[in-house]
């Protein structure tokens, strides 16, 4: 799946693109990406339920890839904000919403090979 990635994540902006939080890098350390996985006209999001630990995520900035390799698919609570947390690492995250459950969020860490 291919998806362009827009600054912000509002509704707005994830109805369109795979949103970028701001408050977090676009290259070195810990990139947070958000988008819908249903009910919307792009779920981007769709299959992230389905990652598993070696599963490979490229992400392209700036005419370059990088290649991520997921280690973790959790559940985590919605107010649970220590995965947009920098780090030293290169890193990214990928958060979407749990079908029928508004508390949580599915949260994909993924380290650069």
């Amino acid at each position: 799946m291919r998806a362009d990635i827009e600054d912000g994540t509002s509704k707005e902006i994830m109805d369109e693109f795979i949103g970028h939080f701001e408050e977090t890098p676009k290259w070195i350390g810990n990139i947070c990406l958000a988008a819908h996985n249903r009910g919307y006209k792009n779920n981007y999001f769709a299959n992230v339920k389905y990652l598993k630990e070696g599963d490979s995520i490229f992400y392209y900035y700036k005419g370059t890839c990088r290649k991520y390799v997921v280690e973790k698919n959790d559940i985590i609570k919605d107010t649970n904000l220590s995965c947009l947390d920098n780090t030293q690492d290169n890193i990214i995250t990928l958060i979407t919403c749990v079908e029928n459950e508004p508390n949580y969020r599915r949260c994909v860490k993924a380290m650069e090979e």
